[in-house]
């Protein structure tokens, strides 16, 4: 009776080591997440530089694409959301900061910054309604937004527009989706740009 005992109990053993084992194995073997970034990829437009100071934000996105994980259209009225494939800062952040590079370059200050930062005056600032940021592997991305640059000083007056932006992509990388994604946003920063330049140019 005693070595029966002994025996089931080593025989339990072993299945708790086995179980452990492959425990172990199959985490060793789970996929990695990787995780992408928005550029700033605005080049110099040739306009002479500005002394506007400017924030950016804050920068409102849909709330379907307002998590960590790529969503992917893959159909009309469908989605997939990548577990794997993720940005690295909450969305509203990187655009924001994306923007504020382009709009450095193309106004020619360095006095730009986001929301994040505290004791900043700007002259300007942009607040941003992303209504689509969409993700189509092989195909394109698109961004569709509605902004404003408004003045700081009382009674200070505002421009808004609309900016539609398609970009197409080669490959089906997540990379190519990031980059494309970039260089949307630059084209609104262009646009934002000019508002802010014509606004500098009004008379008081």
């Amino acid at each position: 009776m005693i070595r029966g005992q002994v025996i089931a109990a080593r025989i339990a053993h072993l299945i708790s080591l086995v179980v452990i084992a492959v425990a172990l194995a199959g985490c060793g073997t789970s996929t990695p997440a990787r995780f992408y970034n928005l550029d700033s990829t605005a080049i110099a437009d040739g306009h002479a530089a500005s002394r506007a100071t400017v924030m950016v934000g804050p920068v409102s996105i849909p709330a379907s694409v307002d998590q960590p994980e790529f969503v992917v259209q893959v159909a009309p009225n469908r989605v997939e959301v990548e577990e794997f494939n993720r940005w690295v800062a909450p969305l509203s952040d990187a655009i924001a900061r994306a923007v504020a590079g382009d709009l450095a370059t193309l106004l020619g200050t360095p006095e730009v910054a986001t929301t994040q930062l505290a004791n900043f005056n700007p002259d300007y600032r942009v607040t941003i309604d992303v209504q689509r940021f969409d993700s189509i592997r092989g195909q394109a991305t698109l961004l569709e937004a509605v902004w404003t640059v408004r003045k700081t000083a009382v009674g200070g007056d505002s421009r808004s527009g609309r900016t539609v932006a398609r970009e197409p992509v080669q490959g089906d990388s997540f990379e190519v989706l990031a980059a494309a994604h970039s260089r949307a946003l630059a084209q609104m920063s262009s646009d934002i740009a000019t508002a802010i330049r014509s606004e500098s140019e009004q008379k008081p």
